[in-house]
This record gives structure tokens, C-alpha cells and sequence, in this order.
């Protein structure tokens, strides 16, 4: 089976360059006495793992020298045979000779919310193929080419934009299956609901069913918003070019800005999401109308830069056991070291692997705070023995498992064993996040350990956030900066385009994304962490659990949580399980210090668990909806912790131990 948690079936010699080593490994890291050696950094760890593709790499329509692009909206594009893709407030597929595009038409059902591909306009450019020659922050372009492999025309779509633009590379004919009627200056076709315009410098046909462009000339086709002016959109549609994006981080929130660059570098056209509403900046004008989509109604907005605020959510590696009781404590202190001379083996997988790993970083922790030293030290063992085994750069050279080796066609980092797809480049973000926050528990306990396993924890965090120019890895690789959340499926092989499940987990990667920059004193790194950190819980929260429910989108959908989100579909689904508990439960783990931000409306929570847990908490993974609980108030609270106590030990995730799930709700 393909894809993995949130993408699949349960989950789902290289030089680095100059700038990448530059953001990466900046400085030199202290903890006491001595330094993390950054040196060379990665160009140095690259060259000392083993190079092997882990996977079978699928078919990609990519120019030379650009990185796949694993894990983005557009992936779909990119991988096998072309898949449609989201670009909200449209949707786009290629075609045996050109492409279509539309405006999704939404229905809410009781389980599933739909939008998937709606091809109203045609273009038929006489191509053969396609080839991705480029892409960005938020926009893709696409080379359509004829029989010879030659370029006819450049295509460009993004995020957030409402047009579609075609540039000729030399003199061609654009034919369109549904002609278009003439506005003054615009040309323009009603498709049912959906009003959708054309701009060009190039000649129309008369009866609206070709346009006819020489080198250099263009065609940008746009969708209309409802109640408002296809004139004013108009206007605005020249060819779209490119995006960039830039973000800053502050005590308070973290502020993303995607700027959308047009040939003639003037104002464009592009639409606000829910999430992006909530803080969008004041300078940004979005009186231009409302498209519909899965995730809630678009506004259209006028200008260059797109910009908005998220609350800021700051990374934490440590539950706050000083505000407990002497008595608290010493029941604590009495559990952690039953579990600590009880630890299971570790698996070998890079899923299940990288959860022991986080649990015994969080028993660690704990057994430091309390004053248990044998219980520290038997854990610290055990959890620098792992480590040490995963990060050894020559692992892989004589082992199948508990390695990290370099895909050189991929250009990415894989475990072996690859649980879960990962060897198709899915749930990476879910999986080193574990990696990540274990190694930074344990390099804060031992700078010599930390020093050794540097090398490979550094190329697991370039895996995943790289940026700036690199030969060796993608920039960001999961995080879409427009959704403000990461998506999960690295070829995106479906018809409804790329998917994420755990949003939780993916907010606890960047959290130790986040503590692995502190401790290594990277803060470049660390400011952009924290920005994916702040980001992804505030979509987190605005589309898989706390959404608006008065929303008109979730009309007839009958249910508080999304699970599973696409970029065509919202399903009240999971990959692994039909279990309501599971549906809840995987948008929750591993309920890491950072995960209060799951908290702040206690009616909202009660809501979530009505379906999750009706008749107790004896379910799988039924020990974060246990922790959940003890977010919704002091009498929920203490119901919780006596559920925790009672809770059967297989029951309890290996991710999680009964130390950490009673030092989870004590501390709320």
C-alpha cells in the first residue's frame, strides 16, 4: 500500500551548500564545558552516511537541477501519472494536451466535506507533456511541451490565487472546448454557479473558441468571486510569475507574508483562508468578494503581499512539576521508577522507534525533576545507548534497522526499516520529530553525547526544514506556508490531492524542531521553528479540532473533529482505524508540554469527546483522550487523573508511559 499516517495505509555523494550549512549549524552550540562541533557541518555528514535509494522511485516530469518536491500541494503534479491539485480558490489537472481548471463545487455530507476537481474551462495547447521547470513558496510552474520535448507555453498557478496564466514560448493557438463571449475587454463563460474570465494581449477568435498568441504574449484566466466584479479581478490579472514568503517571530505571535509577483510587478489578486482572516493584517483589502471552498469561505483580496498573524506558541520540552504537591510528587516519584525498570525494548522501525525514544526523553525529564537519580541514570542509559545506534553515520553500512541513510534521487534522508511509507518520503515531520526531541532531552543531559550525535540529527532537521539554497534537500519539505500546515503524503499519488491526518504530530515536530535549534544556539533555525510551530497549531486548531461549526461549510457534516484533511476532501476518517476514539486520539498525540494549545475552550472539548469516548476510556490510544479530558476544567481534571490511575497498562501508547499520563493532568 502507498502513503502512510495521514498519507497511506497507517501513515502513512551529495555537497550541501554554502547557505544551507550557514542556516543549519550557524555558531557553535555549548552546554557546559564543550561544544557541539559544527565545522562543516553537513557537508561533512552527508558525505560519512551511506547513499542509497531506499524506495522505488516513481516516474517525475521535473526539469534537471530542481529537488522533487515532496510533500506539497502540488506533488500530484510531479510523481506517476498527473493527479489533480488545490490551488484554493481553484482547482487544476493537467490533460492529454493541456489542462482545466474550476472552481470545486462544495458539499457537506455527514462524514465528508467535498470539493474535488471541477474541470468547467478546458485549454487544449496541442501539448504532448508536461514538466514541472519550477516552483516556490506557493506557486508551480508548468512547461507545456509538444511531441519533440520542446517548450509551446509556461504555466503558473499558486496558492491563494484565483488565476490561471499561460506565457507562449513561441506562436501558438490555445484552443477552448467551451467558448467564451465577449465583456468589453474581457472575455468571459458562466459555468453553473462559477463565473470565469479571460485577459490577453494575444487575438481571440470571434467566436470565443481559440486565442491565438505569439512569443512572449499571454492568456490569464480567472475565476470570479460571488458578489462581486469580474471587471475589478480583471484588472488585477496580469501574469502571475512567482511567490516568496518572509516571517518574523515575536513574544506574542509569529507573522507570515507570501508576496505574489506578477509580470509587471503591480497588484494582483488572492484569497484569505479562515485561519489567515483571524489575524490578517490591516493593510490587506479584501473587498472583492467570496469564493466557496471545503475549508470555509475565501475572501478575495487586492495588493502584492498576503500577511497575518498567528499566536505564538512557545516550544517546551518539560511538564512544570514544581507547581505539584510533596504528595503528588512522591506518587510521581514512586511511578516513574516503576516505569523506568520496566521499559519495554525499543522497536527498530522509525515510527514506533522514534516514540520510545520521545518516552524515555520524557521519563528522563521527569526522574531528573523529582530527584530520582537511579531512575535518571538507568533511563539516561538507555535512552543515549539508542541514540548513539540511530545517529552512528555508518549504521546502515551493516544493519537494516535503527539507520539513516541519504536518497540521492529523492535527495532526502530515510530510515531503515521505513515504517509507514517513509521510504516514499511520507510522515517524515511525524517521524524525526520523536528523533528531534529526543536527542535535544538528551544533548540538554550530556554534551559529549550531544557532540556525537549531531551529525545525523543535523541532516534529520535539514530533512525536513532546509532554508535557502541547497543541492542536497528541499526547503521545508512538509510545510506549506499559505495552509499554514504541513501535508504528509510525499508522492501524492490521489485524485483529491495531498492529505494530513496527525496534525498534533506535526505540531510536535516542530516543537523539537524548535528545542534541537536551542540547544545547538542555532537561532535562525530556532526563530523559524517556532514560526512552523505557531503556525501549524493555529490551523491545527482552525481545521481538524476547534473549527466554526456555525460555519456554513459544516452544514450537515455531523461531526466536531475533521480527522483527515485534503486538499479536495475533509473526511471524518482515519487511515489505521474506524474507531471514533482513534479519530480524536490521533489529533492529540503524543500530548508533548507544548500540547496546551489543544486546550482553551472546555466546551469545545467535552464536544470532541462525546463521540471519542462514550462509554470510558478503555480504547486504544484512550490515555490522550484521558489527558485531553483533563484540559476541560478542575472537575475534569480530577475525574481524569482517576481514570489515568485505573487505565489497563495496554492501554497506555508506547509513546506514552503511566508516569508521564499522571504528570500530564496533575500539572494542567
Amino acid at each position: 500500500m502507498s502513503g502512510g499516517r495521514g498519507s497511506g495505509s497507517r501513515r502513512g555523494a551529495a555537497v550541501i551548500a554554502t547557505a544551507l550549512a550557514a542556516v543549519l549549524l550557524a555558531g557553535c552550540a555549548t552546554t557546559e564545558s564543550a561544544p557541539i562541533e559544527h565545522g562543516h557541518g553537513l557537508t561533512a555528514a552527508l558525505s560519512s552516511v551511506p547513499k542509497r535509494e531506499v524506495g522505488k522511485t516513481p516516474q517525475m516530469r521535473l526539469a534537471g537541477g530542481l529537488i522533487p518536491p515532496t510533500n506539497r500541494w502540488f506533488s500530484g503534479l510531479v510523481f506517476d501519472q498527473p493527479q489533480p491539485v488545490f490551488p484554493l480558490p481553484l482547482s487544476f489537472a493537467l490533460t492529454d494536451t493541456g489542462f482545466s481548471f474550476g472552481v470545486p463545487v462544495v458539499h457537506s455530507g455527514a462524514d465528508t466535506i467535498t470539493g474535488g476537481m471541477q474541470p468547467d474551462l478546458t485549454v487544449d495547447a496541442g501539448a504532448a507533456s508536461s514538466r514541472i521547470v519550477a516552483y516556490d513558496e506557493a506557486s508551480v510552474t508548468i512547461d507545456e511541451l509538444d511531441a519533440s520535448g520542446k517548450p509551446i507555453g509556461s504555466v503558473v498557478i499558486a496558492e491563494g490565487s484565483p488565476l490561471v496564466s499561460f506565457t507562449a514560448k513561441h506562436d501558438v493557438t490555445l484552443r477552448l472546448p467551451r467558448p467564451l463571449t465577449r465583456s468589453g475587454d474581457t472575455w468571459s463563460a458562466k459555468v453553473q454557479d462559477s463565473h470565469y474570465g479571460l485577459v490577453t494581449n494575444g487575438d481571440v477568435q470571434k467566436d470565443g473558441g481559440a486565442v491565438a498568441l505569439k512569443k512572449g504574449q499571454s492568456a490569464v484566466w480567472f475565476a470570479a468571486p460571488s458578489a462581486g466584479s469580474l471587471d475589478r479581478v480583471a484588472a488585477l490579472a496580469d501574469p502571475l510569475v512567482s511567490t516568496s514568503v518572509k516571517h518574523s517571530t515575536s513574544d506574542k505571535t509569529v507573522e507570515t507574508a507570501i508576496s505574489y509577483r506578477n509580470s509587471v510587478k503591480s497588484d494582483t489578486a488572492f484569497v484569505a483562508m479562515p485561519h489567515q482572516k483571524a489575524g490578517l493584517d490591516h493593510s490587506v483589502n479584501c473587498d472583492l468578494g467570496k469564493y466557496p471552498s471545503i475549508y470555509g469561505q475565501l475572501s478575495l483580496c487586492s495588493g502584492t503581499t498576503l500577511t497575518w498573524a498567528s499566536p505564538h506558541i512557545t516550544p517546551d520540552d518539560s511538564l512544570p512539576i514544581d507547581r505539584l504537591s510533596a504528595k503528588q510528587k512522591d506518587a510521581l516519584k514512586a511511578q516513574v521508577a516503576k516505569d523506568a525498570d520496566a521499559s519495554p525494548d525499543l522497536p527498530t522501525d522509525t515510527y514506533f522507534g522514534g516514540k520510545g525514544l520521545y518516552r524515555l526523553a520524557n521519563l528522563l525529564d521527569l526522574a531528573t525533576q523529582l530527584g530520582d537519580d537511579d531512575s535518571a541514570a538507568t533511563v539516561k542509559r538507555q535512552l543515549s545507548s539508542a541514540l548513539e545506534k540511530w545517529t552512528d553515520p555508518k549504521g546502515c553500512a551493516s544493519r537494516k534497522t535503527e539507520c539513516f541513510v541519504y536518497d540521492p534521487e529523492v535527495r532526502g534522508m530515510v530510515g531503515l526499516e521505513a515504517s509507514f511509507g517513509a521510504d516514499e518520503f511520507n510522515d517524515h515531520h511525524f517521524h524525526y520529530g520523536y528523533f528531534l526531541y529526543a536527542a535535544s532531552v538528551a544533548a540538554a543531559h550530556d554534551p559529549k553525547l550531544a557532540r556525537k550525535i549531531a551529525p545525523v540529527i543535523n541532516l534529520l532537521a535539514a530533512d525536513l526544514a532546509t532554508s535557502g539554497a541547497s543541492k542536497s534537500f528541499p526547503v521545508r519539505r512538509t510545510f506549506d506556508a499559505y495552509a499554514g500546515h504541513s501535508w504528509a503524503s510525499g508522492y501524492s499519488p490521489f485524485a483529491d490531492g495531498n492529505n494530513q491526518e496527525s496534525s498534533s504530530e506535526a505540531v510536535s515536530a516542530w516543537n523539537g524542531l524548535a528545542l534541537w535549534a536551542g540547544v545547538t544556539k542555532n537561532e535562525s533555525l530556532k526563530s523559524e521553528a517556532e514560526w512552523m510551530l505557531s503556525s501549524e497549531a493555529a490551523s491545527a486548531k482552525a481545521y481538524w479540532t476547534d473549527f466554526d461549526a456555525s460555519a456554513q461549510v459544516y452544514q450537515g457534516y455531523q461531526h466536531s473533529i475533521v480527522p483527515l484533511n485534503w486538499g479536495g476532501k475533509r473526511d471524518y476518517a482515519t487511515w489505521f482505524s474506524a474507531e471514533p476514539n482513534a479519530k480524536l486520539s490521533i489529533l492529540l498525540l503524543p500530548m508533548s508540554p507544548v500540547s496546551g494549545y489543544l486546550g482553551g475552550d472546555p466546551k469545545r472539548i467535552e464536544k470532541n469527546l462525546e463521540q471519542a469516548a462514550p462509554n470510558g476510556y478503555d480504547v486504544t490510544l484512550g490515555d490522550y483522550l484521558i489527558m485531553y479530558a483533563a484540559m476541560a476544567g478542575d472537575e475534569r481534571k480530577a475525574q481524569a487523573l482517576k481514570d489515568a490511575e485505573a487505565l489497563p497498562e495496554n492501554r497506555i501508547d508506547n509513546g506514552d508511559s503511566r508516569s508521564y499520563l499522571l504528570a500530564w493532568i496533575m500539572t494542567r
